[in-house]
């Protein structure tokens, strides 16, 4: 059985694409509490010890894992967040994590990072932690995938990185191929709570002949696109076929066709966009879209996890862990 801990855990979602291979948690770290309340609720955590604030966190309190997933801070790295990188303590966490791996000689290790990681500080931030990790005894492997190629109909952008004991007998990683069918975005689209409807159609009349939109658009032709995507904002506005853009925290105006209505984007319905099944998005009934637009917004996106835990795997195998 594959342990894992579970470190600035959000609301799960990579936690359930390691669940989804067979893995077991045997802990978990997160520090906002509204994000460990969903936690609780959609998983049975009883048998599980609650880490807690990481960056206070003492390796005695580490159970025996095999594994550590974390999406640490992004905020740090996005443009949403100023990109401050090391300078914003959000982007200190790395340092945390790595000494976890390094005193607890965890063998492996999934991480997850918004895009912008990538070039942040002329891409100089990325090999900081590359050379981290590294020198942390791991031989580490990152590539950015989109959710879309793993059977989402999200276009999200996240850099992953897998990291391997050095000291193993084999420790090499392959990241897993695009799925080969696409989701159909009309299947994740399913709230039918009337409250979605969207009737305000004067306030999107004024959005659509403003200065920049006027004469661009017919609300008819709009109306008659099943499952067209309509993303407003400021004062832009943006049409999706076959997708939706991607989630983000505090993202709003984004508004869908169905039946020949508009209808808003549930918080429940951008939990099934995230990977995560009926079975959570009936357990989150009753959570207001605030707060779970949010927390999807900040969540991993668990059939990527889910690939990139099949495709280790192959590695555990061949080392004796599986």
């Amino acid at each position: 059985m594959i342990r894992f801990i579970d470190l600035c855990s959000g609301i799960g979602g990579g936690r359930l694409g390691l669940e989804n291979n067979g893995f077991q948690c045997v802990g978990f770290s997160e520090i906002l509490k509204t994000s460990i309340q969903t936690y609780k609720t959609f998983y049975n955590t009883s048998n599980e010890i609650e880490l807690g604030d990481l960056t206070k966190l003492s390796t005695e309190k580490i159970p025996e894992c095999n594994l550590l997933i974390a999406g640490f801070p992004c905020q740090a790295f996005s443009i949403q967040g100023l990109r401050k990188g090391f300078e914003d303590k959000r982007g200190q966490i790395i340092f945390h994590i790595e000494k976890i791996l390094k005193n607890e000689g965890i063998k492996y290790f999934i991480l997850e990072n918004v895009k912008g990681l990538t070039n942040h500080n002329g891409g100089e931030t990325l090999q900081a932690i590359l050379q981290l990790l590294n020198n942390a005894g791991y031989n580490v492997f990152h590539k950015v995938l989109k959710s879309n190629d793993y059977g989402l109909p999200q276009k999200r952008e996240r850099i992953y990185f897998v990291g391997i004991k050095k000291d193993l007998e084999y420790n090499n990683f392959v990241f897993p191929k695009p799925f080969e069918n696409k989701a159909e975005l009309k299947d994740f689209l399913i709230d039918d709570d009337d409250r979605y409807d969207y009737n305000n159609y004067d306030w999107l009349s004024k959005y659509m002949n403003n200065k920049y939109n006027i004469g661009k658009y017919d609300l008819n032709k709009i109306l008659a696109e099943d499952f067209l995507v309509v993303d407003t904002r400021q004062s832009d506005m943006r049409f999706f076929r076959g997708y939706i853009p991607t989630l983000r925290t505090g993202r709003s105006g984004i508004l869908y066709v169905r039946n020949g209505k508009l209808r808003k984007l549930s918080g429940r319905e951008s939990l099934l966009l995230q990977g995560f099944g009926k079975d959570i998005f009936d357990k989150a009934k009753g959570y207001t879209d605030s707060i779970l637009l949010q927390q999807t917004g900040n969540a991993m996106s668990v059939t990527v996890i889910q690939a990139i835990g099949n495709s280790l795997k192959e590695t555990m195998k061949k080392n004796g862990d599986l």
